[in-house]
Parts: structure tokens; C-alpha cells; sequence
């Protein structure tokens, strides 16, 4: 799977009809019934994308595509907010995809991979300025350990409004997991130690280093509402678990606007 590189580089009752879409009964505090719409994953894998940036590394000593300058990333976060973008959380792109819920004008995700401290130090004071918030993906191997952030940083980041999801214990790629030991390492143990440190529920996944399998997908689907790849190709029957993002390398801010528009096309959300 090709890697997308910007720049130019429960117990409720469900019934489906004849239209394809799901519905859930709700009993409300009054008892009153709401029948909220669920998506299928055919008609989610049809919905217009959301662009979803994901940035690594933000230093000046650039080494690879996947770290872009302090200067660079403030300068990308400028052109979006000036340019009429918001950015959502993933639960509002949850709501989106599955409910139907309409998003504010032109969305954008903003997310970061690998717990790098300067995600808290220099990202998400840059984001708060313009009134954005972003999502942490992390790595929890890495607490506390030297250029990493701290648990308290974490926690820090989730009472100001940014999301905290999961990324792995050590980076080891979903296909590698074939026992059931594996996945209570990579994935359930780090989400419960995760969720005590923010004090809420750890809800979405990034893949290390974006690969995937649907084997993978369909398990991950037991653990979160989204998961997030770095790959070209979604999966069509897990779709909710294959979110695409775009990897932004060094780069005009006008560069970040046109792959944008190049990765995620043009379709009306």
C-alpha cells in the first residue's frame, strides 16, 4: 500500500430497510422513542472524504517527509484558519460518517503520531491560537522518555479540548498481531492505562506506520470507533477503520492547500 504524502510528494434494536440504512431506537429520558440513522459500511465508504493531515516530526534539523519546521507547521495552520477551514474532532467525523450529522465548513482533522513532545510544546499552542484542536496518537512506550511527552503533558492536552487516541504500545504494525497475547499488549492494555492517565475513554486508532489488513481492521473495530491509516486504499466492508490521512513533509502553505485538494478531491461534504 502506497503511503499518501501531501505537498506534491451495543443492546439497542437495529432494522434495516430496503434503502440500506440502519436504524437504532433510542429511549430518551421521557421515554420518547428516537430513531437515529446508521450508516452502512456501503454507504459510509460513499460519503465525500474529510481531508485528515497527519504530521510527525515539527524541528528544524528536517531529516525526512515526515517532519516539517516549527515555522512551517505555525504557517499551515494560518493558511487554513484563514482560509475558512475548522477543525473537527473524530467524534464529530464519527457522526458524520455514521449519522449523517452535518460538519461546519470546509473540515479538517488535524492529527500527530508518535507522542513527540514538541506535539505539546509547539502544536497544539499554535492550533489553540486559531481556535483549533487536534489529535494525539500515541505511543506508550514512549511515556515520560527523553524528546517524548510526558503522561502529564497527555493529560494536559486532553482538558483543553484536543483528542487522545491510541498508536500502538511500540509501534509493531497490526499484521504482525497473531496471538491473542499480542493484541492485549499492543492494543488493550495500552487503551486502559491511556484512558486512566486522560480520564475518558480512548475511542480511535492510528496505525503504525499506516499498514494494515481487514483481518486487523475487523479486530480493531471491537476496540475503537475509527481507526486511521496513512494508505491509498480503504477497506469497503470496514471502512470506519480504514480512515485515510495525508502525511505533510516541508512545504509552502499554498502546496498544503493544493494536495489537500489533489488527495481528498472536491466532492460537497
Amino acid at each position: 500500500m502506497g503511503l499518501v504524502v501531501g505537498c506534491n510528494h451495543a443492546d439497542q434494536r437495529r432494522r434495516t430497510g430496503n434503502s440500506g440504512v440502519a436504524t437504532n431506537s433510542v429511549a430518551g429520558n421521557d421515554s420518547a422513542v428516537v430513531k437515529q440513522t446508521i450508516n452502512t459500511p456501503a454507504r459510509v465508504y460513499a460519503k465525500p472524504e474529510v481531508p485528515v493531515l497527519c504530521y510527525h516530526h515539527i524541528a528544524d534539523d528536517r531529516k525526512s517527509d515526515y517532519e516539517v519546521s516549527p515555522t512551517t507547521f505555525t504557517s499551515h495552520i494560518k493558511i487554513l484558519a484563514d482560509s475558512g477551514y475548522h477543525s473537527i474532532s473524530p467524534t464529530q467525523l464519527y457522526d458524520y460518517l455514521v449519522h449523517n450529522k452535518v460538519l461546519p465548513e470546509k473540515p479538517v482533522m488535524i492529527t500527530f503520531d508518535d507522542s513527540r513532545v514538541e506535539h505539546s510544546v509547539i502544536a497544539a499552542p499554535a492550533m489553540e491560537k486559531y481556535g483549533f484542536r487536534g489529535v494525539f496518537f500515541i505511543m506508550t512506550i514512549t511515556y515520560n522518555k527523553k524528546n517524548y511527552m510526558t503522561t502529564d503533558q497527555i493529560a494536559q492536552l486532553a482538558k483543553a479540548g484536543h483528542t487522545i487516541g491510541l498508536h500502538s504500545w511500540d509501534h509493531t504494525m497490526v499484521t504482525k498481531y497473531k496471538e491473542t497475547a499480542d493484541w492485549q499488549k499492543q492494543v488493550a492494555e495500552p487503551k486502559k492505562k491511556l484512558e486512566k492517565i486522560v480520564g475518558k475513554g480512548v475511542e480511535y486508532w492510528a496505525y503504525p506506520n499506516g499498514v494494515y489488513d481487514h483481518k486487523g481492521a475487523e479486530e480493531l473495530s471491537k476496540y475503537f470507533k475509527l481507526s486511521f491509516t496513512l494508505a491509498t486504499k480503504r477497506d469497503s466492508i470496514q471502512p470506519l477503520q480504514t480512515i485515510r490521512r495525508m502525511i505533510v513533509p516541508e512545504c509552502t502553505p499554498q502546496g498544503l492547500l493544493k494536495s489537500m485538494r489533489q488527495t481528498f478531491g472536491k466532492k460537497k461534504i
